[in-house]
């Protein structure tokens, strides 16, 4: 993802100030909170709304389904846009619980790195494991910051050595912090060779931060207490000694990740993470297409839809393509080819998001994440450009690991629910397939979480009480291989064909053994649990 960028053109300044991230961590890591303090920093919001606070005022801006608002989780990737220091941070909130995983996935190919989120005293999490693969995969650069310092927490080397040993990743520290849980008072910044101290009086004030000249000042023994200054002294001497300096370009690459500790409730530590994504995060990277890649400095628009998200107002029944700029300088207005049709788009209200609040786009830069109100021509994966017929790749789908039939309890409002269902397929939220024989729809969804949120979906924004029951399949695989192949393989197994939304062909599966089977009768046949989404 990070190229060596020694021999690339310098970026125009609007484009070289862009810092397009993600948000990834396990559930409960505090992403939501920090996400908010990010937003009251960049000036965006003036109170953070707190995730656990009561009645309406729990309400946090970026959760915005009815779902998220009553469960105080994140089910759906939500984009938000702020200032900060002269940058401009596009910030891409993602779910943390594995159930929306997919989601997540195809948020992280639309993004220039990753800030993850772990808990001081739980370390690297099943799920931060997960998605930090699917960054290595891509190169990402992560910048990491360890949260909930204030409670009681583990050990600072134990666990910047568990980083390193689980993620394979070499970690050097950005700040140090200084006492655990109810001793503690702040961070050593040791970047900038400052003592940054934290205000447990109020959760919205920036820590106050004391210059000082290296930590032989005796200013030190002046805010700080003896026993916690000398274990600071020993430790950031040991740190020091034992841990790799920081590389600004091993960061680029994603073989190093720096780490900052603090508590994002309490305000600490957000400011300097901030400072550090604007340093060390990468400028918009080149994009993977084809015939070609695109880079953000070519003066031709192109960008790439990357998530759909339906009745974001449920009073407008409108569903917006998120789609991230890959080149050039957008203005509201402009005409630009949707590639799959090869059809002209005008582009006339294109918006900006904050949170759950939008505002008209009257411009944006290669980096940027604009949300373009449409009825559906949108699907995940389109790319649209200014003429050229490129088509942006690795924007992956995958095969769903649990399937449902569904039916509306009404059975006279069949058609709607025809309706519901492929509004989500489109949005990404589940898969949807029409068996080839009888009636119904199956649904396939990565997590059973899933299935609760699409009833609660499709009864609050359509009107329409649904029953999902258990069907006879239990996984989904494309079907790929010559058109006669495939022709000829349909006939001969009618009983498990379906097809999706898109009308690709389906094989659902019972056992093990169908798959085995197909391998073993069919080796024209390739069956594969993911499917490019794509124009």
């Amino acid at each position: 993802m990070a190229t060596d960028l020694s021999n690339r053109p310098k970026l125009p300044a609007e484009i070289a100030r862009r810092r397009t991230f993600a948000i990834i961590s396990h559930p409960d890591a505090g992403k939501t909170t920090l996400t908010e303090k990010f937003l009251l920093y960049g000036g965006a919001i003036q109170m953070a709304g707190q995730v656990r606070a009561k009645g309406e005022a729990r309400r946090t801006r970026s959760d915005f389904m009815q779902m998220e608002k009553d469960r105080g989780i994140s089910v759906s990737a939500s984009a938000m846009s702020f200032d900060f220091n002269g940058l401009r941070f596009n910030l891409v909130d993602t779910p943390g619980h594995s159930d929306f995983s997919e989601d997540t996935y195809r948020t992280l190919t639309a993004v220039d790195a990753a800030v993850m989120v772990i808990d001081g005293a739980k370390g690297v999490e099943s799920q931060t494991q997960k998605l930090f693969e699917v960054c290595r995969l891509r190169d990402l650069p992560i910048l990491t910051f360890c949260n909930k310092m204030d409670r009681e927490s583990r050990d600072t080397f134990e666990i910047i050595d568990e980083i390193q040993e689980m993620l394979a990743i070499d970690v050097t520290p950005a700040s140090w912090p200084i006492g655990v849980g109810s001793e503690f008072m702040g961070c050593y910044d040791l970047l900038n060779d400052r003592l940054e101290l934290m205000d447990r009086a109020d959760r919205n004030k920036v820590g106050e931060s004391i210059k000082i000249k290296g930590l032989d000042d005796p200013l030190l023994a002046e805010h700080l207490p003896k026993h916690l200054l000398e274990k600071l002294l020993e430790e950031v001497e040991m740190a020091r000694e034992l841990l790799p300096e920081l590389v600004p370009q091993s960061v680029l690459e994603g073989h190093m990740t720096p780490i900052w500790f603090g508590s994002a409730i309490n305000s600490f530590g957000v400011q300097e993470l901030m400072s550090g994504i604007g340093d060390y995060g990468p400028e918009p990277q080149i994009q993977n297409a084809e015939p070609r890649k695109i880079a953000p400095e070519e003066t031709k628009v192109s960008g790439f839809v990357f998530k759909v998200q339906a009745n974001m107002d449920p009073k407008h029944r409108d569903r917006v393509a998120f789609v991230r700029m890959a080149s050039g300088h957008f203005k509201r207005g402009m005409k630009l080819t949707h590639v799959r049709t090869k059809k002209p788009m005008a582009i006339s209200n294109p918006v900006l998001f904050l949170a759950s609040d939008r505002e008209l786009a009257e411009e944006a830069w290669a980096g940027d994440i604009i949300g373009i109100p449409n009825h559906g021509q949108l699907r995940i994966g389109d790319t649209l450009t200014e003429g050229e017929l490129l088509r942006v790749t690795n924007i992956p789908s995958f095969a769903p690991e649990l399937l449902q039939g569904v039916r509306a309890m009404d059975p006279m409002k069949s058609k709607h629910l025809e309706k519901a269902l492929m509004q989500f397929a489109e949005e990404g939220a589940a898969k949807v397939f029409k068996p080839s024989i009888g009636s119904g729809y199956i649904v396939g969804v990565v997590g059973a979480l899933q299935f609760e949120v699409l009833a609660s979906r499709i009864e609050l924004e359509y009107g329409l009480p649904v029953r999902f029951e258990n069907s006879q399949f239990t996984s989904a695989r494309w079907v790929n291989g010559a058109r006669q192949d495939v022709e000829k393989f349909v006939g001969l197994n009618k009983q498990h064909i379906a097809t999706d939304h898109d009308g690709d062909t389906v094989y659902l599966t019972r056992l093990k053994w169908d798959i085995d089977r197909v391998e073993r009768d069919h080796p024209e046949i390739n069956l594969t649990a993911t499917k490019e989404m794509m124009a």
